[in-house]
């Protein structure tokens, strides 16, 4: 009897930044580095299934309302854990250092974040298919021009 393979769910796709089609393949070239010029370079087709990563010109424009929203939600819960664990005053500058580790927190943590806006972005335009091994990707060539790729 064929052995079954588990598929990653949808989190642990877009978090680890796999495809969203098949799930398997990886959507960037290279490991997080602290050298941030190959951080975001991505593979034009998924390795696995040949599903296409850059879906039109200045797709990945929208990535800046992820990463926003998720330094957000870093930032709040920060705040609140700060607040549990240390604790706000008026009588010393307990808010500032605060702010202080937060900035450091999120500089740190920008490669990630980056990656995975994108790989959430994506995943919401690309959906899994359990059939990709039978099913010819989502062709996306005529919303692209060559002439604008990379021009931003």
């Amino acid at each position: 009897m064929p052995e079954k393979k588990e598929h990653r769910g949808y989190f642990a796709s877009a978090l680890t930044c796999h495809c969203p089609r098949c799930r398997e393949g990886k959507l960037f070239k290279h490991p997080v580095r602290l050298s941030f010029k190959k951080n975001l370079e991505m593979n034009k087709t998924c390795p696995v299934c040949g599903q296409a990563t850059e879906i039109e010109v200045g797709f990945y424009y929208g990535t800046s309302y992820v990463s926003y929203a998720i330094t957000v939600a870093l930032s709040v819960s920060t705040l609140v854990a700060w607040w549990v664990l240390i604790g706000f005053s008026t009588d010393d500058n307990r808010f500032f250092y605060w702010l202080g580790a937060n900035a450091v927190f999120l500089i740190f943590l920008q490669p990630w974040i980056m990656r995975l806006s994108r790989s959430l972005w994506i995943s919401w335009f690309v959906k899994y298919d359990p059939d990709w091994k039978n099913n010819q990707p989502i062709d996306f060539s005529e919303r692209l021009n060559p002439d604008q790729a990379n021009n931003w």
